[in-house]
């Protein structure tokens, strides 16, 4: 239960990081929630798979749902095109 608090206390971080760094992106606090989430997963394969990169500790997991929200926000620009 403990980690689940954790990754979504990360992932609503991310989100917002994201859409911070990603400029006219602007979302509710669940919407952030969703894209940290989502995001984690994105980051976590385009860092582990692809990348074959990593690092342990939440600050990593933070870096990884930050980077992959922002991937996903910058996918979701496109197809709004």
């Amino acid at each position: 239960m403990e980690g689940l608090l954790i990754g979504l206390i990360i992932g609503a971080l991310a989100g917002f990081a994201g859409s911070k760094l990603f400029t006219g992106a602007s979302n509710g606090l669940l919407m952030n929630l969703i894209i940290g989430i989502i995001g984690g997963i994105i980051g976590g394969w385009v860092f582990g798979d692809i990348l074959n990169i990593g690092g342990g500790g939440l600050l990593w997991q933070f870096v990884e749902a930050t980077a992959g929200s922002v991937i996903l926000l910058w996918l979701i620009s496109l197809l709004k095109k």
